[in-house]
């Protein structure tokens, strides 16, 4: 079984980049704030929740990518060690959603020192919902993932595979796809985890 949202593109690339932005401190830590922004965008797109994207939604560029991305820093800003507690999250954007009038959605984290079946669970209910899925990682002992490492990024797709369950992701403006199970198992105590959205909202 497969399913991958209908996800959306920029310049080419897939969703955002990280890298377009022009403020040092963004384009170093602005992670979170680039997958909120991510969000926002399918979201409008998507889900008919077009206030969330202060930009013309018919017509994404670059240059309105980066500046609201700035719009987001506030809410996400990055710091020392970075967005790496699932709360910042939640707490951020959720403060966001409320001031761009937005009470439908309502997030639920998972952390990551919960079991695979039920990172796989939650993914699966999630996105079959229709709803892209933050995922925060902090480190991980495998090489192939040092381009993941204390970052967020969004999963918008699984694929039911003989070996487990094989998730899509978008960041840095590229799609990648990992086995959930050995992206979940990082070999470190300190984990991430997940955020889902809920809500009634207008497709």
């Amino acid at each position: 079984m497969k399913r991958e949202l209908e996800y959306f593109s920029i310049d080419g690339a897939v969703g955002g980049n990280q890298e377009w932005f022009k403020n040092v401190v963004m384009y170093i830590g602005g992670c979170a704030a680039a997958t909120a922004c991510d969000c926002c965008i399918y979201l409008a797109l998507r889900m008919g929740m077009t206030q969330l994207y202060p930009f013309d939604i018919r017509h994404l560029t670059r240059q309105d990518y980066i500046d609201f991305s700035m719009k987001m820093k506030p809410y996400l800003r990055p710091r020392v060690n970075g967005v790496n507690k699932l709360y910042m999250f939640t707490d951020g954007f959720g403060k966001y959603l409320s001031d761009a009038g937005e009470r439908r959605l309502r997030m639920e984290e998972l952390p990551g020192t919960c079991s695979y079946r039920q990172a796989e669970e939650f993914i699966r209910q999630h996105i079959d919902s229709g709803y892209p899925v933050p995922y925060l990682m902090l480190r991980h002992k495998k090489a192939r993932y040092k381009d993941f490492v204390w970052h967020w990024f969004l999963c918008y797709g699984y694929e039911q595979r003989e070996d487990g369950l094989w998730v899509t992701v978008a960041t840095y403006g590229e799609k990648s796809v990992f086995p959930l199970r050995e992206l979940w198992d990082t070999g470190y105590e300190e984990r991430g985890g997940l955020i889902g959205f809920c809500g009634n909202a207008v497709r």
